[in-house]
């Protein structure tokens, strides 16, 4: 019998109480390099790295109910004090809630490729989402971003040419996870899913310029 997961209010960000943009010192208790993950799915992500770098403070973001209740649970039951999630999304709280130049990395792994043309514009990582992601980096602060999708992975690869070109931001070295095992590039849940179904695994990765 499965146990049902438990809200434990330490571990959650409640959006409908933010007004003005997080201060990420009161929201961990202490100065420390923030990183927040995009989409975090089951957790497996978060509850890894946080467990890796106890100096590093961890916000994981989950539209998905069933998902975010899953991983604060978890991240309860492991006693991860430097990590917390938040039901919301996305764009909208990366537009409102985060401070400029707040954030040391962004992980963004396995979104949704809105496959069909017509849906691109609902893709995540787009030029306005990016502008917004270097905005709220700190300089020298990292995205890093892996897709099944191969579409997807070009769209990106033409997004960051841009920035670049625009001195926004440079290529970077994909920083490899805490989480992922012999022969994997993330560890996540989606990772190994499409591993065993044979396809191809893209990563980008991004820094911000220091001017």
């Amino acid at each position: 019998m499965h146990r049902k997961p438990v809200l434990n209010p330490a571990f959650i960000v409640d959006a409908a109480s933010l007004s003005s943009p997080v201060d990420f010192s009161l929201l961990f208790g202490r100065t420390a390099p923030v990183h927040i993950e995009i989409g975090s799915g089951r957790g497996a992500f978060l509850i890894h790295q946080a467990a890796a770098f106890p100096q590093h403070d961890f916000l994981g973001i989950e539209w998905a109910a069933e998902y975010y209740r899953l991983t604060a649970d978890r991240l309860a039951r492991r006693g991860l004090s430097n990590a917390r999630m938040i039901r919301t999304d996305a764009v909208d709280f990366i537009r409102r809630f985060v401070p400029d130049n707040s954030v040391e990395m962004f992980h963004l792994y396995f979104p949704d490729p809105w496959p069909k043309h017509r849906h691109h514009k609902r893709r995540f990582f787009c030029e306005a989402n990016l502008r917004r992601m270097l905005r709220c980096l700190r300089a020298g602060g990292l995205i890093n971003f892996a897709t099944d999708h191969e579409d997807y992975f070009q769209q990106s690869i033409r997004l960051a040419q841009q920035a670049a070109d625009e001195g926004l931001a440079e290529p970077a070295d994909f920083f490899r996870p805490a989480g992922a095992g012999e022969g994997e590039i993330t560890g996540t849940n989606y990772e190994r899913k499409y591993r065993k179904e044979g396809r191809p695994i893209y990563t980008l990765a991004l820094r911000k310029s220091d001017r």
